[in-house]
């Protein structure tokens, strides 16, 4: 299986003495929807960092479609959805699309078919000339992702993307996820809420900084003779203590 990210022997210290990660050995698929999963503090955001090349890495790489993550040559085939909102307030919601477009280079004929589309993806074409400051944190998120899909990047970090959204929203966005990862886009999405875990198609639990397993929900129901992923994690976390 092709690989997206691989991981290898990653430490994180924040600080001098907190170890944020701890010893973290992955090798991640592509095109598939990959979820860390884990409750808040457990170094997920840590994680995505080390991955998009935003934090120092005390020890060990990682190796993004076999470059070096934080490489320039990954700027084109990588987006990064943080959980901080990345639009300005005082733009509308098209005003926002229309300057990431052009900052990321793409073409004034093109702009319009790539807004028109991301703004259909997630289902923002009525606010399309609402100032983003008058939008709820909801429409904000999705404003937000919007931004992460220009350009059909190889690879989407989104950390909390269904953060503050209702339960309809959030299913036609994981549906959306495993749209991109059917053609072909891998998906890092990191969540503390374990029923979105079972939508993934591939799972990382960590707690602690560490690594506690790393397979499909399925497998990982099967090898704890569990009926949920949450099940699965307790009797993980269980074991460790």
């Amino acid at each position: 299986m092709a690989t997206s990210v691989k991981i290898k022997n990653l430490s994180v210290f924040i600080g001098k003495h907190f170890k944020a990660l701890d010893d973290v050995n992955l090798v991640l698929p592509v095109g598939k929807t990959i979820g860390v999963i884990g409750p808040s503090g457990a170094g997920k955001t840590t994680l995505i960092r080390c991955i998009v090349g935003g934090l120092h890495i005390s020890q060990g790489e990682i190796k993004i479609f076999g470059k070096h993550a934080g490489s320039p040559e990954l700027r084109e085939q990588l987006s990064y959805m943080t959980q901080e909102l990345s639009v300005y307030p005082d733009l509308t919601v098209m005003e926002n699309l229309r300057y990431f477009v052009t900052m990321a280079g793409k073409s004034k004929k093109s702009a319009d078919e790539i807004i028109n589309g991301v703004l259909t993806d997630v289902d923002m074409t009525n606010r399309a000339k609402n100032l983003v400051r008058n939008l709820s944190t909801g429409q904000k998120q999705r404003v937000s992702l919007a931004i992460a899909l220009i350009g059909h990047p190889k690879l989407m970090v989104l950390d909390e993307p269904t953060v503050g959204l209702d339960p309809v929203l959030r299913d036609k966005l994981w549906k959306l996820f495993a749209r991109l990862a059917r053609g072909g886009t891998t998906l890092i999405v990191t969540s503390h809420t374990m029923d979105e875990a079972e939508r993934c198609d591939d799972l990382v639990l960590i707690r602690d900084g560490k690594v506690i397993a790393h397979s499909t929900p399925g497998e990982l129901r099967k090898q704890t003779k569990s009926k949920t992923v949450e099940e699965s994690f307790l009797k993980l976390v269980g074991d460790k203590e």
